[in-house]
């Protein structure tokens, strides 16, 4: 058996350039890993896939982003035994925390593993382009600048020793309907890129914590307000900044220490107390 720790995602920044000739998007996002995962357990078996998960509302079957990258790893290297999956789900569902993607890279590197092909992890990235723009990412995890679609990474420098409070409100929000929204009203603040991989070069915790923004942040907001009283709780109770991550719902806010951390999660549980709360470290690149 293989065991993969599939690290969730935030993001420090996310910027929207336009839209290309193929459809997508064009981005710019700094994304970073954090040290909340779900556990992927992977065991050959005779033939085909069987994928069970400890989330009813997931769906287990060809649908899901987990089981179509064992099938493609199947394929693309004809492997002629199956494969027994395992998910033991811990990331918040439809959060902006990449948690689908992340679950589908801890597959591709498990099975690489797992049959001993001796992939790399350019070839992992290939495969990951293959079934989602953050599937790449969450194969190298750390620190990162994607741009085009989501799928150029260029490696950066680790983020200093911080922790993460995450908060997840009881919502849900749809990717598609927040880049279409974005398309229709755009936004008036764009991240500052640049400063932000400065930042990040420098090891400045204030100035990464000044470059925070999401150009969907707005858009999200507008419909659901609780992102922003969440923003303010924590940011009033010991995180030196927060944020929204991906296309929400979920805030995430960073704190020098764990104890300033489990202060702004104190907080922001007492007034809202219907959130799912999370104080974890920010993670570091994945060991292929």
């Amino acid at each position: 058996m293989v065991q993969i720790e599939a690290n969730a995602k935030i993001n420090l920044t996310l910027d929207i350039l336009g839209v290309r000739p193929d459809g997508y998007h064009e981005v710019a996002m700094v994304m970073q890993s954090v040290g909340l995962f779900d556990t992927i357990r992977l065991a050959r078996r005779q033939s085909g896939i069987d994928l069970q998960m400890d989330a009813a509302e997931i769906p287990t079957d060809e649908t899901n982003l987990a089981w179509k990258a064992a099938r493609l790893f199947l394929d693309v290297y004809k492997i002629q035994s199956g494969v027994s999956i395992e998910i033991e789900k811990r990331i918040p569902i439809a959060a902006g925390l990449a948690g689908g993607s992340t679950d589908a890279a801890g597959v591709l590197i498990g099975m690489n593993r797992l049959f001993a092909q001796g992939l790399s992890v350019q070839a992992l990235c290939a495969l990951g382009e293959q079934l989602g723009s953050d599937v790449p990412f969450c194969v190298e995890g750390g620190t990162m600048l994607a741009t085009g679609r989501g799928e150029i990474l260029r490696r950066l420098p680790d983020l200093p020793s911080l922790f993460v409070v995450l908060a997840k409100p009881p919502v849900s929000v749809s990717t598609a309907w927040a880049y279409k929204t974005y398309d229709q009203v755009g936004t008036m603040r764009h991240p500052d890129t640049e400063a932000m991989l400065a930042a990040l070069k420098e090891g400045s915790v204030e100035g990464i914590a000044g470059g925070l923004a999401n150009v969907l942040e707005e858009v999200t907001m507008k419909v659901h307000a609780v992102v922003g009283d969440y923003k303010r709780a924590l940011s009033e109770n010991g995180a030196i900044a927060s944020l929204m991550s991906g296309s929400g719902p979920t805030v995430f806010a960073l704190a020098r220490t764990r104890a300033d951390a489990e202060h702004a999660a104190a907080a922001l549980s007492a007034r809202h107390p219907e959130a799912k709360i999370f104080v974890v470290p920010a993670a570091g690149r994945n060991n292929i």
